[in-house]
């Protein structure tokens, strides 16, 4: 007998596990949060901001501006101590925002809470069984939940994922660091340098009196529980001096171990966020690709539970999200390189840096870190084909609109910017709205540039292009049927 039961159940209330409830929510899915904190306050400021493709993922649900009006935007991207103008990328967003976790998860879990989402707090996940039609979930204070699918958001360290049996391949940690919040006696040196091992970084929290810093151990150490005895001999090994650091209310080490989940699936649990992967937090891309893997898994979850796609959708989940997990960890590897402080990694950061300002490797790198480019592969076609939908102004049937506009409440859209009634879609009318609409301006791409206007385009609740029509509807009803199920009888 459970004590509960849910479509699905997600293990971890961070900003992931809120991304994916909310979600689901959306598509209309009995959804809900087990998360051991009783509140949803974060120990430190932690990740420190939101990458574009972030934004344009929560603009897409009509919230971006909740989160903007409460960070601040900067047009740079940096890069091994250069700082790179990024203020030209392809989208309504080209701006980076300063956010720290804390707000981010707020606001989230208010968005969540407007959705109804039940959140179990103060208890985590013990175990779980699978069976053919179900997930026997167990939680630390004896109750037990019953789900058709379980989705670990559960962090690096995931019970979920260990108890999945899932492997966690990856690259040992060779750096550690101590990250920590606190304050000073002595006036310490803001800014960032380069030691022999890595980075050093003093900066002002928001009061302006208090200093977050980042400082390279002088040997890998391990365990997540360092003391302000090891902080203050590594400033001391940095600085110089420990600055007469005191009232330390945050103090933790990370490393620059790599690792990714082999599978992101397996049976009726999937994997999100970091239980996924695990990276040196440089780059500061680690909270938006999770936001961006809810994002991407959400609706397909959605149409498994509530039957209208087969339970083989969900393989797509990790055939696409997989190789951006495994891109990204390649590309913190490489940035921890480039911040040593040793006289040939600082010759090969001298050397990168005019490169760097030359345009098309800066607006590559911009496009990069920022996620715009990222491109599943759906076949051969129109360069649309797989990448996300840009927020094109359009003037629809009741005056202007944006395509972010259609995408507010999580369902597929159909554009159609030819020839009205061209396109038959109703075996799919009621899970997919028909949109017609004239576009007269330029359909630019970020890295690759202006593309040819679509005549129609398939857009996924992901904002990601399904489908491209040049005139006619060849390809349609193929690429209806494997997003989007079988078509409903006519």
């Amino acid at each position: 007998m459970y004590s509960s039961g849910h479509d699905v159940v997600i293990a971890g209330g961070g900003p992931t596990g809120l991304m994916l409830a909310g979600e689901l929510a959306l598509a209309g899915v009995d959804v809900a949060i087990v998360e051991r904190r009783l509140n949803q306050d974060v120990e430190g400021s932690r990740a420190s901001g939101l990458h574009p493709r972030s934004i344009e993922v929560l603009d897409q649900r009509g919230i971006a501006d909740r989160f903007v009006a409460q960070g601040e935007k900067h047009r740079v991207v940096p890069f091994a101590g250069t700082v790179l103008d990024a203020g030209d990328r392809a989208t309504r967003h080209n701006y980076t925002l300063a956010l720290w976790q804390a707000k981010i998860e707020r606001l989230l879990a208010d968005w969540v809470s407007e959705l109804a989402v039940p959140v179990y707090r103060g208890c985590e996940v013990t175990g779980f069984t699978q069976d053919d039609t179900g997930v026997n979930i167990g939680l630390d204070d004896g109750r037990t939940m019953r789900a058709q699918y379980l989705a670990g958001c559960d962090g690096g360290r995931s019970l979920v994922r260990k108890t999945a049996g899932i492997e966690f391949p990856g690259w040992d940690p060779d750096i550690s660091y101590l990250i920590f919040e606190a304050d000073m006696a002595d006036e310490p040196p803001i800014g960032m340098r380069h030691g022999a091992r890595g980075v050093y970084a003093l900066g002002r929290l928001e009061d302006g009196r208090r200093v977050r810093g980042v400082v390279t151990e002088q040997r890998l150490e391990r365990g997540d529980k360092p003391t302000v005895h090891e902080l203050r001999g590594t400033l001391a090994v940095a600085y110089g001096s420990d600055f007469g650091v005191h009232d330390v209310t945050w103090l933790s080490r990370f490393t620059d171990a790599a690792r990714q989940a082999a599978s992101y699936r397996q049976g009726r649990v999937l994997l999100a966020g970091d239980a996924a992967h695990v990276h040196s937090p440089v780059g500061g891309q680690g909270l938006n690709i999770g936001l961006q893997d809810a994002v991407n898994l959400g609706w397909k979850l959605a149409q498994v539970v509530k039957g209208v796609s087969p339970d083989d959708l969900l393989d797509t989940y990790h055939a696409e999200r997989h190789p951006v997990g495994a891109a990204l960890l390649k590309h913190t590897l490489a940035l921890t390189a480039l911040n040593r402080g040793d006289e040939r990694t600082k010759a090969l950061r001298e050397m990168m840096a005019p490169v760097m300002q030359m345009d098309a490797p800066r607006i590559w790198y911009g496009a990069m870190m920022s996620g715009l480019d990222i491109h599943y592969d759906l076949g051969e076609g129109h360069p649309l084909l797989g990448r996300r939908m840009p927020d094109l102004d359009l003037v629809g049937a009741k005056g202007p609109v944006r395509v972010f506009d259609l995408l507010r409440d999580a369902r597929p859209v159909l554009l159609d910017l030819g020839v009205s009634g061209s396109l038959d879609i109703r075996g799919w009318a009621d899970r997919i709205a028909l949109v017609e609409a004239r576009f007269e301006g330029i359909c630019e791409l970020p890295v690759i540039g202006p593309v040819s206007s679509p005549i129609a385009v398939l857009i996924r609740p992901d904002g990601h292009v399904a489908w491209v029509g040049n005139g006619d509807a060849r390809g349609l009803e193929a690429a209806l049927g494997t997003w989007f199920g079988k078509p409903a009888t006519r």
